[in-house]
C-alpha cells in the first residue's frame, strides 16, 4: 500500500524543529466546560459521586476514568533510538512520538514517563506507585541486560499489560516479514536455518518469537561471534539461549555463521562484509534492520539475497515496530487481558503478514505500510480474539 500522503522533498531541520517546539503532545477535555452546569458536572461537586463509587467499586476505574484506557510510556534514556544512553531528558521527545502513534494508530490515551534513575529497583517501585494512573506499560529505549529484568519484573507484580516494545515490537515485525518472505522463496519455515546478529533486546526477542514459532536451528550471535555452550565469556542470559539455539554447535565469527544460512536478521549496529554474502544458502532472505545504517545496504544484501528488508522508510520492506505496538496494546485492552502472552504475540505476528499477503507478496512487499490503517485494527482483533481465548481456558 502505498504512501499517498507522503509529500516530497526533503526534510529540514527547521521544520523537524519547528514541530516539536512546545512538544508533541497535548491534554483536550472530553467533557465541555462551558456553563456552570458543566462545571458541576466535570468537577465538583458532581464528580464526588464518581469518586465515591471508584472507591467503592475500583474496577469502575477502568470505565470511568482514563486509565482503562491510558497507556504510560516509560524510559530511563538509556537506549534511545541508535543515540545511546542520553538521558531522561533528551529521550522525551522519542516519548512524545511513541504517545502519538498510539493515538493515531489505535486510539489510545498515552503519557510519557522519563525517569531520572537507571536503577532496577528504583524503575519497578516508581511504576508499581504510579499503577493507579494507567492500564498498560510500554517499555522504551532501556539498555540490556537490565530491560529484561525490569520487564519480568512489571510483568509479575503489575495486574496490566507491560511490554518492551524494543524486544516484542521489533520481533512480531520480523516474524510477520518472515512468513511472507519464506511463502515468497517456497521455503518451508520450520527448516529455515537463521542468523540473528545481535544479542541485546531486539535480538534476543526476535530469537524468543522464532522458537516460538517452531524454528528451531537459530543461531545467535554477538560482538563476540556466534553464542555457543563452548563459550566461557556469556552471561547467564546468553547462556541460557546458548543451550536453546545453534543446534548444530556452530562455533566462530560471522562468516562461520552465515555458512548455509536461509536468513539473516541484523539487529546488532555493526557491519557485515560483502564477502561474507557468498556463504548465504540459495533464495536467502537478508533483514538488516539497523538504523540509520543497515548491516548491509539493501542494493548489496540484493546480489545475493531475494528477499531484503531494512529498518528504514526510504528502502522497501521497512521492519517497522509501529506495525505491532499500537495493535497489541489496543487488542489487550480491549479483552482486558493482564498479559501480552507469546500466544499474542504469534497472532499479531500473522495478522500483519496477512494483510501484506491479501495484497499480494513481491520481493519489495512482504510487510504492509507502516502508515496502512488496516493493520492496528486487524492486530487488535487478532490480539483481543487471543487474549479472550486463553483466558476462557
Amino acid at each position: 500500500m502505498s504512501d499517498e500522503n507522503q509529500q516530497s522533498g526533503p526534510i529540514t531541520s527547521e521544520e523537524i524543529f519547528r514541530s516539536h517546539e512546545g512538544g508533541k503532545l497535548a491534554v483536550v477535555s472530553k467533557s465541555p466546560l462551558a456553563t456552570r452546569r458543566d462545571l458541576s458536572i466535570a468537577y465538583t461537586p458532581g464528580v464526588a459521586e464518581v469518586s465515591r463509587a471508584v472507591a467503592a467499586d475500583p474496577a469502575m476505574a477502568r470505565t470511568h476514568t482514563w486509565a482503562g484506557r491510558l497507556v504510560a510510556v516509560v524510559s530511563d534514556g538509556s537506549a534511545v533510538l541508535g543515540l545511546g544512553d542520553i538521558g531522561p531528558a533528551a529521550s522525551l521527545p522519542v516519548m512524545e512520538g511513541k504517545a502519538a502513534l498510539f493515538k493515531t494508530f489505535a486510539d489510545l490515551d498515552s503519557i510519557p514517563i522519563v525517569l531520572d534513575t537507571q536503577d532496577v529497583d528504583e524503575i519497578v517501585a516508581t511504576v508499581k506507585l504510579l499503577r493507579p494512573s494507567f492500564g498498560a506499560v510500554n517499555l522504551e529505549d532501556i539498555s540490556a541486560p537490565r530491560c529484561f529484568e525490569i520487564e519480568k519484573r512489571l510483568i509479575e507484580e503489575l495486574d496490566i499489560p507491560v511490554m518492551h516494545d524494543d524486544q516484542h515490537g521489533t520481533a512480531v515485525v520480523v516474524l510477520a516479514a518472515l512468513l511472507n518472505a519464506a511463502t515468497l522463496v517456497g521455503k518451508d519455515l520450520a527448516g529455515l536455518k537463521v542468523v540473528i546478529a545481535g544479542a541485546g533486546a531486539a535480538g534476543i526477542a526476535i530469537t524468543e518469537i522464532l522458537l516460538a514459532q517452531g524454528i528451531d536451528d537459530v543461531v545467535l550471535m554477538d560482538s563476540r561471534g556466534i553464542v555457543s555452550r563452548e563459550r566461557d565469556d556469556l552471561n547467564a542470559i546468553k547462556a541460557g539461549y546458548a543451550a536453546r539455539t545453534n543446534p548444530r554447535g556452530q562455533i566462530g565469527g560471522p562468516k562461520d555463521a552465515l555458512e548455509g544460512a536461509d536468513v539473516f536478521v541484523g539487529v546488532s549496529g555493526g557491519t557485515v562484509p560483502e564477502e561474507y554474502l557468498t556463504e548465504l544458502a540459495e533464495d536467502a532472505i537478508v533483514f538488516a534492520l539497523a538504523n540509520p545504517d543497515p548491516e548491509i545496504m539493501p542494493e548489496v544484501a540484493a546480489k545475493y539475497a531475494s528477499v531484503v528488508a531494512t529498518g528504514r522508510s526510504d528502502f522497501p520492506n521497512q521492519i517497522n515496530n509501529v506495525l505491532a505496538f499500537p495493535g497489541i496494546f489496543r487488542g489487550a485492552l480491549d479483552a482486558g487481558a493482564r498479559r501480552i502472552t507469546p500466544v499474542m504475540k504469534l497472532e499479531a505476528a500473522r495478522a500483519i503478514a496477512a494483510i501484506a499477503a491479501a495484497d499480494g507478496l513481491t520481493a519489495e512487499h512482504i510487510v504492509p505500510s507502516a502508515l496502512d490503517p488496516r493493520v492496528a485494527p486487524a492486530v487488535a482483533e487478532a490480539v483481543a480474539a487471543c487474549a479472550r481465548a486463553e483466558a476462557a481456558v
